[in-house]
Protein backbone atom coordinates (compact mmCIF):
# COMPACT_ATOMS: atom_id res chain seq x y z
CA UNK A 1 0.00 0.00 0.00
CA UNK A 2 1.54 3.35 -1.07
CA UNK A 3 1.82 6.55 1.24
CA UNK A 4 -1.43 8.28 -1.22
CA UNK A 5 -3.41 5.37 -0.48
CA UNK A 6 -2.68 5.65 3.02
CA UNK A 7 -3.27 8.87 3.04
CA UNK A 8 -5.99 8.68 1.15
CA UNK A 9 -7.86 6.11 3.51
CA UNK A 10 -7.17 8.40 6.63
CA UNK A 11 -8.70 11.52 4.73
CA UNK A 12 -12.01 9.99 4.12
CA UNK A 13 -11.81 8.49 8.08
CA UNK A 14 -10.73 12.07 9.32
CA UNK A 15 -13.72 13.76 6.96
CA UNK A 16 -16.41 11.02 8.25
CA UNK A 17 -15.14 11.76 11.78
CA UNK A 18 -15.49 15.03 11.56
CA UNK A 19 -19.03 14.90 9.95
CA UNK A 20 -20.12 12.39 12.75
CA UNK A 21 -19.06 14.91 15.60
CA UNK A 22 -21.00 17.66 13.48
CA UNK A 23 -24.03 15.64 13.76
CA UNK A 24 -23.96 15.14 16.87
CA UNK A 25 -23.26 18.01 17.99
CA UNK A 26 -26.24 19.36 16.18
CA UNK A 27 -28.40 16.83 17.58
CA UNK A 28 -27.30 17.13 21.01
CA UNK A 29 -27.87 21.28 20.96
CA UNK A 30 -31.60 20.52 19.58
CA UNK A 31 -32.45 18.55 22.15
CA UNK A 32 -30.77 20.74 24.74
CA UNK A 33 -32.79 23.79 23.28
CA UNK A 34 -36.53 21.77 23.20
CA UNK A 35 -35.69 20.98 27.03
CA UNK A 36 -36.95 24.47 28.63
CA UNK A 37 -40.33 24.24 26.34
CA UNK A 38 -41.17 20.59 27.04
CA UNK A 39 -40.63 21.21 31.06
CA UNK A 40 -42.99 24.06 30.64
CA UNK A 41 -45.41 22.01 28.50
CA UNK A 42 -45.50 19.17 30.77
CA UNK A 43 -46.25 21.73 33.76
CA UNK A 44 -42.77 20.57 35.83
CA UNK A 45 -40.37 23.05 37.99
CA UNK A 46 -37.27 24.30 36.41
CA UNK A 47 -36.14 22.56 39.25
CA UNK A 48 -37.15 18.97 39.00
CA UNK A 49 -35.85 19.50 34.98
CA UNK A 50 -32.62 21.46 35.71
CA UNK A 51 -30.31 18.15 35.85
CA UNK A 52 -31.62 16.48 32.51
CA UNK A 53 -30.69 20.45 30.99
CA UNK A 54 -27.78 20.43 32.32
CA UNK A 55 -26.20 17.01 31.55
CA UNK A 56 -27.79 17.50 27.75
CA UNK A 57 -25.51 21.04 28.30
CA UNK A 58 -22.41 19.19 29.48
CA UNK A 59 -22.99 17.23 26.67
CA UNK A 60 -23.18 19.53 23.93
CA UNK A 61 -20.00 21.23 25.66
CA UNK A 62 -18.08 18.06 25.37
CA UNK A 63 -19.04 17.49 21.84
CA UNK A 64 -17.73 20.59 20.81
CA UNK A 65 -14.44 20.31 22.72
CA UNK A 66 -14.34 16.87 20.97
CA UNK A 67 -14.45 18.26 17.66
CA UNK A 68 -12.04 21.05 18.35
CA UNK A 69 -9.61 18.04 19.23
CA UNK A 70 -10.63 16.94 15.96
CA UNK A 71 -9.89 20.14 14.28
CA UNK A 72 -6.35 19.91 15.91
CA UNK A 73 -5.68 16.41 14.49
CA UNK A 74 -6.56 17.47 10.95
CA UNK A 75 -4.46 20.63 11.22
CA UNK A 76 -1.61 17.64 11.90
CA UNK A 77 -2.67 15.54 9.73
CA UNK A 78 -2.41 18.43 6.38
CA UNK A 79 0.74 19.28 8.01
CA UNK A 80 2.30 15.73 7.82
CA UNK A 81 0.34 15.31 4.61
CA UNK A 82 2.00 18.51 3.14
CA UNK A 83 5.39 17.47 4.28
CA UNK A 84 5.43 14.00 2.69
CA UNK A 85 4.37 16.04 -0.66
CA UNK A 86 0.76 14.73 -0.24
CA UNK A 87 -0.68 18.10 -0.87
CA UNK A 88 -3.63 17.08 -2.78
CA UNK A 89 -4.94 14.68 0.50
CA UNK A 90 -4.33 18.01 2.56
CA UNK A 91 -6.58 19.90 0.31
CA UNK A 92 -10.03 17.55 1.42
CA UNK A 93 -13.48 18.47 0.11
CA UNK A 94 -14.49 21.32 1.65
CA UNK A 95 -12.25 24.87 1.69
CA UNK A 96 -9.87 25.63 4.53
CA UNK A 97 -9.42 29.02 6.43
CA UNK A 98 -6.08 29.20 4.62
CA UNK A 99 -7.46 28.36 0.88
CA UNK A 100 -7.96 30.80 -1.86
CA UNK A 101 -11.41 30.38 -1.84
CA UNK A 102 -12.68 29.73 -6.10
CA UNK A 103 -16.43 30.28 -4.71
CA UNK A 104 -19.27 28.15 -3.20
CA UNK A 105 -19.44 24.54 -4.14
CA UNK A 106 -16.00 24.28 -5.26
CA UNK A 107 -14.29 21.44 -4.50
CA UNK A 108 -10.51 20.39 -6.02
CA UNK A 109 -10.18 16.96 -7.12
CA UNK A 110 -8.41 14.46 -5.19
CA UNK A 111 -5.22 12.66 -7.12
CA UNK A 112 -4.21 9.25 -5.93
CA UNK A 113 -1.02 7.61 -7.75
CA UNK A 114 -1.17 3.78 -7.10
CA UNK A 115 2.58 2.63 -7.04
Amino acid sequence: MTRETIGLRLAEQLYAAERAIDVALAEAATLTAMLPEARRDAYLSATVAQSAFSASAASVAALASARGELAAAHRVLGALAKSLGLEALASGPVDKPDDERPGPGYCRPVEVNEK
